[in-house]
């Protein structure tokens, strides 16, 4: 049962950032020092459970556009977040130019 009902723009939102987040292409990707300083072995098992993620609900997707998500990762929790901004990557400018960061929590 979906948490609730998504207007069509939400929709199309969730199905690209979706896209993104399952291929971790077609936005400009950051990753934090805390995620920078894992192991490749280790990124790559981090990349995956963002690949896969699907517990979107009420408490972390009140808009409905898979937009942010967090994930545990050898007993340490991450986020991942979308960002839409403008092309001088400053300012907000909805439906622009897709930052997708991905950071410890704790670097929040």
């Amino acid at each position: 049962m979906e948490y609730h009902k998504k207007s069509s723009k939400a929709e199309a939102i969730a199905r690209k950032n979706d896209l993104i987040r399952k291929n971790l292409r077609g936005a400009i990707i950051l990753l934090t020092p805390g995620v920078q300083s894992l192991s490749e072995k280790d990124r790559e098992a981090l990349f995956q459970k963002i690949r896969e993620f699907e517990d979107f609900n009420e408490g972390n997707d009140p808009y409905g556009e898979h937009d942010f998500g967090a994930v545990n990762h050898n007993g340490v929790k991450y986020f991942f977040k979308f960002d839409y901004l403008d092309d001088s990557l400053r300012y907000f400018k909805e439906d622009g130019n897709r930052v997708l960061t991905i950071m410890r929590a704790d670097e929040y």
